[in-house]
């Protein structure tokens, strides 16, 4: 059947308007195609990514946390360092490499291994996980933070323990920071600011025994 003159202008418009942008379109729509394949692909990689550190995590939890009366063994301690250290290695923008580190110096500190304790931790600290897609846990970096000081203090360096519990600001963590601050102050002949700052514990929250041990042990005011 013959085209009348409206639809014969209405093909010849389209030829020429594919003839001007029909290239350009093919080009834009291979390019978000590619786009689309490579967020797929990059996505299937961090899934699987995220399930290998949770599997690596899930072994070094099975080793540290044992059953109770169960002591963490010599070579398991080993185990969870090494687990630790694989974590880092391969999966070292996760949460869970965090939580190894933890966990790590945790064994080392088991291990009478300050110094090593003390790298661990300082990881924690150096490697906060943040980014487009996940936010700093602060109550992480607090914690390590406050076992950080904890060894600096047992390797007997109580003004660079004092120093780090100082720079930062505990918030929910005030009791245990008030109650370190105090055995701080405790190791430097400060008996009257330890005072103060285990009171400060107490009436941030901490009602633990050994903090009433720690008061009553020291000298009187007097």
């Amino acid at each position: 059947m013959a085209l009348n003159a409206a639809e014969e202008e209405t093909i010849e418009s389209l030829k020429k308007w594919w003839e001007e942008n029909g290239k350009q379109l093919l080009l834009t729509v291979i390019a978000v195609l590619a786009g689309y394949t490579s967020w797929l692909l990059w996505t299937n990689s961090q899934s699987s990514a995220a399930e290998s550190a949770s599997d690596m995590y899930e072994e070094i939890l099975a080793l540290a946390i044992p059953e109770p009366g169960v002591a963490v063994t010599e070579d398991e301690r080993a185990n969870i360092v090494l687990q630790s250290d694989r974590l880092i290695a391969e999966h070292t923008g996760t949460v869970y490499a965090q939580y190894g580190a933890l966990y790590a110096a945790q064994q080392h500190v088991a291990d009478n291994d300050l110094a090593a304790a003390e790298a661990s931790l300082q990881w924690v600290i150096d490697n906060p996980r943040s980014g487009l897609f996940t936010a700093e846990d602060e109550g992480l970096m607090l914690s390590a933070s406050l076992r950080l000081a904890r060894v600096v203090l047992a390797q007997g360096e109580a003004e660079r323990a004092l120093s780090i519990v100082n720079n930062l600001d505990p918030k929910a963590y005030e009791a245990g920071f008030a109650e370190l601050r105090g055995d701080i102050y405790v190791a430097m002949g400060r008996p009257l600011d330890a005072r103060d700052s285990y009171v400060a514990a107490q009436q941030a929250g901490s009602g633990s025994d050994s903090l009433r041990m720690k008061l009553d042990e020291l000298p009187d005011e007097s």
